[in-house]
């Protein structure tokens, strides 16, 4: 399910496993008597220093501690995933104290949305994460992140947008269709969706920023499951710079994302050619999935989640997410 970025040790030790959310699989029946309103009739307006006015509760698209470039352009993202798939998709289906969840002394916080495709489409489901941790140097931590799962009837690669914001002058993006193939055993794989596509050119004009460097991630799975076209990144301004940062997110940051997600949409989530009903095909693909899947639970996000938000709002969430993901204890 989520990414928190458990191999991105940004600023503090002890915020240093923030998870990354990949692949998934269709939230099981049971969850869907809950349900949260649809993303596309969320309140878009509010100002980005918004936060909630209980201090306990937010809508996820209030995207609360987000700068404006930031938070328009994740509005941007979903609002474009809703106009496109809206109709295949289920309405978000989540308990309300796992669409936002919080630790006791209110300094980290957390928002989920999970919206599952139908029967009919190629499309598992979208998940959108927020989390933000108020640091001991008094700064904050932001994550936000879209990401787009297809079912095992397609092969198609899944969609990963995440956003790590340390501070006013740093970041860490990660930006790829994840490939569910071997590349080398399926060269037309390769050639179909990152070749032809063209879509290495995002990551090589991202890298022609003078504030943009590759980011090698201590997780080694992270770095092995990527394509070889995938943008991580590691953005950084000078402190006397600290507008620079907002001024790439809303530029050329998003529109590599905008482009990508548009590019997965139309080869990858609606493209009816790739189906393939063969149950050889649907078993190792999900078996491929859930190997993923299991490494993000397991790894990033049950050693990061109780220490950011205790372990009775971790142990919830995380039961929640397993069962999303078809990780079933």
């Amino acid at each position: 399910m989520v990414t928190l970025l458990h191999h991105t040790p940004l600023v503090s030790p002890s915020i240093s496993s923030l998870p990354t959310v990949l692949l998934g699989h269709s939230p099981p029946v049971g969850i869907r008597s809950f349900r949260c309103r649809p993303f596309s009739v969320l309140s878009a307006t509010s100002s980005s220093s918004t936060t909630p006015t209980d201090g306990r509760s937010s809508n996820f698209a209030d995207f609360p501690h987000l700068s404006a470039p930031h938070r328009s352009l994740m509005l941007n993202l979903f609002s474009t995933v809703e106009d496109r798939l809206g109709s295949q998709l289920h309405p978000c289906a989540l308990p309300s104290d796992v669409e936002y969840f919080q630790n006791e002394a209110g300094t980290s916080r957390g928002s989920l949305y999970v919206r599952q495709g139908d029967s009919s489409s190629l499309v598992d489901f979208v998940l959108g994460i927020w989390i933000n941790c108020q640091l001991p140097t008094g700064g904050e931590l932001n994550t936000t992140g879209l990401l787009g799962y297809l079912k095992g009837v397609t092969d198609a690669p899944n969609f990963l947008f995440e956003i790590i914001r340390s501070g006013p002058t740093s970041l860490v993006v990660l930006l790829d269709l994840i490939p569910r193939r071997d590349l080398i055993m399926h060269p037309d794989y390769l050639r179909s969706f990152y070749q032809d596509t063209n879509v290495d050119s995002h990551r090589q004009a991202l890298l022609t920023l003078p504030e943009a460097r590759p980011y090698f991630s201590p997780a080694l799975y992270i770095r092995s499951m990527m394509s070889p076209t995938g943008s991580l990144l590691k953005i950084s301004a000078g402190d006397e710079e600290q507008g620079r940062l907002d001024e790439i997110v809303g530029g050329q940051l998003a529109d590599a994302s905008k482009a990508m997600l548009e590019l997965w949409l139309d080869r990858c989530a609606l493209d009816e050619s790739r189906r393939d009903n063969r149950e050889s095909e649907i078993a190792y693909l999900e078996k491929r999935d859930r190997l993923v899947k299991g490494n993000m639970i397991n790894v990033d996000m049950e050693s990061s989640f109780p220490s950011l938000f205790g372990p009775e709002n971790a142990g919830r969430v995380l039961r929640v997410l397993r069962e999303i993901y078809g990780l079933h204890c």
